[in-house]
């Protein structure tokens, strides 16, 4: 059987059933071209295979900025966080043991994909803080900060409480202001949906602007909820949870994948990236940006960018579909856009102090690869406006292998932006430069 096996991969790996039409950027915007699907026998699998940085590689930075390298040497680093104090921290970590998902002939050749991809090491389950005290752009401190985690992701810090989303639960431990590390054990404060399925493991995590309350992102436990619908209570979602009471409700829905969050301080709205849906060709579907309505429904698994149906998904909601909300801004067919930072104060260049930063993980649905870089969506009054930019790229290699696959984005106190490589395993820093 091992053979036959191998065989299949190989077909998978090199199939390329259909190529991009859509001219550059076609996808990208406030009114993004959406084609027909394309389908075909085998879906385009297009890995980037993950070989990471040669000595002395990086990323290369837009006009006037320069990037170097914050933190070398970390275990798949996914996920990043700025204390008050500029203390940084970082997830190192990966996907959960998976029984149903890890489980048989497809989810053994999915695992040699996401190996290939870079994505198939043990999680280090932990929360490594880095400290710059010189201010010369590298961290010469790194402490383990939390251990013992399960897949942890999301974080967020509220007066003197840390909040950490394990991949099945929200969890609080005591914090004092300069500390390197916390010995204390965590308390379960919500359950989060995981089980032995738990497709989208990631569980990002944002505390609301009065610390009352915690948002948690929840991917979906499939593509087009092709494992049953029933398996996907309190999935493609944001869930508003309650820290006085405990209760958890769905914020928003129909979000196929979301990820990173963000406030605008000048509306007041939570803005997340998601990520779509799979398998209709390079053309389709974009991931994108979007300002979260409480109690709005996003498509998934029915439509897709408002109402376009998708006639995969058996039986039909057309009420629920009527209701779709059409998102923001398109970031492009499969780029896997996950992080998300605001640019805030003034050490970056003037045309990037109104705007997000998004973090393209890049794809494997498409021909050829799209993502892997760093874009910046410029704002005005509050909305996007304007054609995305390009912040760092290179990650693709002149071959097509990943040296590196940027994740999540944040400020650091500086004003420079961070991100994380969980491939060449480096934390980059992004400030004014030649």
């Amino acid at each position: 059987m091992r053979p036959v096996l191998l065989a299949l991969v190989s077909v998978l790996l090199a199939a390329c059933g259909e190529t991009a039409q859509l001219p550059p950027q076609a996808d990208m915007g406030p009114d993004p071209t959406l084609p027909a699907p394309t389908r075909t026998l085998v879906p385009t699998v297009n890995v980037a295979p993950a070989v990471g940085w040669p000595d002395g590689g990086k990323p290369v930075a837009a006009p006037g900025l320069a990037v170097n390298a914050f933190a070398t040497r970390l275990d798949h680093p996914r996920w990043l966080y700025v204390l008050p104090n500029g203390d940084v921290l970082v997830a190192e970590t990966n996907a959960p043991p998976r029984a149903e998902e890890d489980g048989g002939i497809m989810g053994w050749i999915q695992g040699l994909v996401m190996s290939r991809a870079g994505a198939g090491v043990t999680s280090a389950n932990r929360i490594t803080l880095l400290r710059d005290s010189d201010g010369d752009g590298v961290a010469e401190t790194r402490t383990a900060f939390l251990k013992g985690l399960n897949s942890p992701f999301g974080m967020a810090l509220i007066g003197q409480d840390f909040y950490v989303a394990n991949t099945d639960s929200i969890l609080r431990f005591p914090y004092r202001g300069g500390e390197t590390e916390i010995a204390a054990p965590g308390e379960k404060i919500a359950a989060l949906p995981a089980g032995e399925l738990n497709h989208h493991w990631t569980k990002n995590l944002i505390a609301s602007p009065d610390g009352t309350k915690l948002y948690a992102t929840v991917g979906s436990n499939s593509n087009v909820a092709e494992n049953g619908i029933d398996r996907e209570y309190q999935r493609a979602c944001i869930l508003e949870v309650d820290l006085a009471t405990r209760k958890t409700r769905v914020f928003a829905s129909g979000l196929r994948n979301p990820n990173g969050m963000a406030w605008r301080k000048e509306t007041g709205a939570l803005w997340t990236v998601v990520n779509e849906r799979d398998e209709l060709g390079s053309d389709l579907v974009p991931d994108y940006m979007t300002s979260v309505k409480d109690g709005g429904f996003y498509g998934w698994p029915y439509s897709y960018y408002g109402q376009h149906v998708d006639t995969r998904v058996k039986p039909q909601q057309p009420e629920l579909v009527a209701q779709a909300i059409v998102p923001d801004y398109a970031l492009g067919n499969h780029t896997a856009s996950l992080g998300l930072a605001f640019s805030e104060g003034t050490l970056l260049p003037e045309n990037l102090r109104e705007g997000a930063f998004i973090g393209q993980h890049g794809s494997w649905n498409r021909d050829p690869h799209s993502g892997y870089k760093v874009i910046f969506v410029p704002f005005k009054d509050g909305r996007p406006s304007g054609v995305p930019m390009d912040i760092l790229i290179g990650f693709l290699s002149g071959d097509d292998e990943a040296q590196g696959r940027p994740v999540g984005v944040v400020i650091d106190r500086s004003g420079a932006l961070l991100v994380a490589d969980d491939v060449g395993n480096v934390i980059w820093r992004v400030a004014p430069g030649q």
